[in-house]
């Protein structure tokens, strides 16, 4: 898995926010870009370094319609346009995988023509320093992962597989697994603000025992048990 990608800190970059969708690191999120402000950052994004910071409302019930900007919560992921394809009606469909955590330092608001708001950001993680190996962790989520409640999970076996990849260091796995497994984005949000990978890997540890606990509980929960002809599912 390619570690390439850099990050200018010294410019400010585009700012994509959306109300119900967390990037992390290493994934992949497919967008349908049809606003005419995001379609000019796509284009002017396309014209440059393919670098948006992507950013979620502070408040959720936010949808962005309002004639005021929405409050963005300060930790973002600053993602690498991999693919694009224009769509019939001036749209675009592109893939914008994430390259590293940031957080805002200072919003710029649109200006001369430009539609989307831009940011100063900070890198979360040090730039210059190598995530440690961590096959400690390693072990242990495999393991976990391959436990009877978890390995009937969706996508498992792509997850399963991210295991036995020698481009794929740990840091870069936990990132994925967070991103494959855990879909409720106040989860990934919080992976997204914490700079320590020890700690996001026992958030993701913490997560998936939860999710374990929850299937053996409904496992063993009878008919008689359902309260009012509704089961755990």
């Amino acid at each position: 898995m390619s570690e390439a990608v850099r990050v200018n800190f010294s410019q400010p970059l585009p700012i994509f926010p959306l109300p119900d969708a967390v990037l992390l690191p290493h994934a992949i999120q497919p967008l349908h870009i049809f606003e005419k402000c995001y379609k000019q950052l796509i284009d002017d994004c396309l014209d440059n370094d393919c670098q948006v910071a992507m950013a979620s409302f502070a408040d959720p019930r936010c949808n962005g319609d309002s004639a005021d900007a929405p409050v963005l919560r300060p930790a973002v992921c600053v993602g690498k346009i991999v693919q694009h394809a224009n769509v019939p009606g001036d749209r675009h469909d592109i893939l914008l995988q994430g390259v590293c955590r940031a957080k805002i330092l200072e919003l710029i608001e649109p200006d001369n023509g430009r539609l989307y708001r831009m940011a100063r950001l900070s890198p979360l993680e040090p730039l210059d320093e190598e995530p440690p190996p961590m096959p400690e962790i390693r072990r242990a989520l495999r393991a976990l992962l391959k436990s009877r409640t978890l390995s009937r999970m969706r996508c498992i076996k792509t997850v399963m597989d991210w295991f036995d990849r020698d481009d794929v260091p740990t840091h870069a796995l936990m990132e994925l697994i967070g991103f494959a497994l855990l879909p409720d984005c106040e989860i990934r949000y919080q992976l997204l603000a914490e700079a320590s990978p020890h700690r996001r890997a026992d958030m993701i540890k913490g997560e998936l025992l939860n999710i374990s606990d929850i299937v053996s509980r409904a496992e063993h929960q009878s008919f008689a048990d359902w309260p009012k002809g509704l089961s755990w599912n």
